[in-house]
């Protein structure tokens, strides 16, 4: 777990250098670095679509995740219930130049998309387990540094809550890698990262404005990849 828990202090320490230059950045420089964000997630979204798709055993897996998905969480209000808790953490946002308060939650949710849903952060608990193996986690670290502070100069401190998604997401990996042994398979990760890439994008969409896709409602889709590989592949 050694390379989990630095993955996530590396979060940790980017949201708070990122939130302590958010006060003292213009609002220009922060909307910069806010369409930045959306264009890089729509972009990594995109790119994680594309790559895989081609090797997909199941091309219409990621439509079912997705619609079941978002189903589900929608019944589930987990938009809603994560935007009033996140409420009272967010009291006093910075405003943008059209007056508009950056959503906590809408962050948190894109950071946590964008720091578990990937190639090094899924295989490097693998690695971590079977092999005490932390490179992928260490290099993931590297990266999740840099996001979390361009982050939290948009969202604020208030991002190091996605360190606690981080380790819940690479902790219950490492935990079933140990218990079952190597149960990420290719076909597994293939159909994963097309329904996480998904997310990724839009989250963008959300953060540019463009289209408020409630991501967080189809979060439940990233769960019905691995349990139909488990079950059929």
């Amino acid at each position: 777990m050694i390379g989990t828990l630095v993955n996530a202090c590396t979060i940790i320490a980017g949201s708070l250098v990122g939130g302590f230059f958010k006060k003292i950045m213009s609002d220009r420089v922060n909307k910069a670095l806010f369409v930045a964000m959306g264009l890089a997630a729509f972009g990594l979204g995109i790119n994680s679509v594309v790559h895989n798709m081609p090797d997909s055993r199941f091309p219409v897996l990621f439509i079912a995740s997705l619609a079941l998905g978002g189903a589900i969480g929608t019944m589930l209000d987990i938009d809603g219930r994560v935007g009033r808790l996140t409420s009272a953490l967010d009291k006093s946002p910075s405003q943008n130049p059209e007056g508009k308060s950056p959503r906590l939650g809408e962050g948190i949710v894109t950071g946590s998309l964008i720091f578990c849903v990937g190639t090094l952060s899924i295989l490097g608990p693998v690695q971590s387990a079977l092999y005490s193996d932390h490179t992928f986690l260490f290099t993931n670290a590297t990266l999740d540094l840099v996001t979390s502070m361009v982050l939290a100069s948009s969202y604020g401190i208030g991002m190091c809550l996605a360190a606690g998604i981080l380790v819940i997401w690479q902790g219950s990996i490492y935990g079933l890698t140990l218990l079952v042994g190597n149960f990420i398979t290719d076909t597994m990760m293939c159909e994963l990262s097309i329904v996480g890439g998904f997310l990724i994008a839009m989250s963008g969409l959300g953060i540019l404005e463009i289209k408020d896709c409630k991501t967080l409602n189809f979060l439940p889709a990233l769960v019905i990849p691995p349990l139909w590989c488990l079950a059929f592949a």
